[in-house]
């Protein structure tokens, strides 16, 4: 499965910005491979974001803000979610990967 980040290039809000960063960011810097999906330029990436995140996980009012994660078509969370997982070490239970060998996490486990 492939990781799916949906974010706004053109995001009106430095909050929204400075999470999407924080995500692509710390992706990038661990080596994960994931998809970046353009809300604002792509329609279709609006749609199926907005349908994808479950009831429950959706604002009281509005549409569901980016950043929001799936794991192909299995929705993980919004950037709280996220920044909770790599608080708790928990980043690829979170994603749904497998820890790499010889990270601190697989090396956890194995000592465990």
């Amino acid at each position: 499965m492939v990781i799916k980040v949906y974010i706004a290039t053109s995001s009106g809000s430095t909050a929204i910005k400075k999470q999407q960063q924080d995500v692509l960011g710390f992706l990038e810097a661990n080596k994960i491979e994931f998809e970046e999906k353009d809300i604002a330029a792509n329609e279709e990436n609006r749609k199926w974001m907005r349908e994808n995140v479950p009831e429950e996980c959706r604002p009281a009012t509005g549409n569901p803000l980016p950043p929001r994660i799936f794991n192909g078509s299995r929705y993980l969370g919004d950037y709280e979610a996220f920044f909770q997982a790599r608080e708790n070490n928990t980043m690829y239970a979170f994603l749904g990967l497998t820890a790499p060998p010889g990270s601190k996490v697989c090396i956890a486990l194995i000592s465990s």
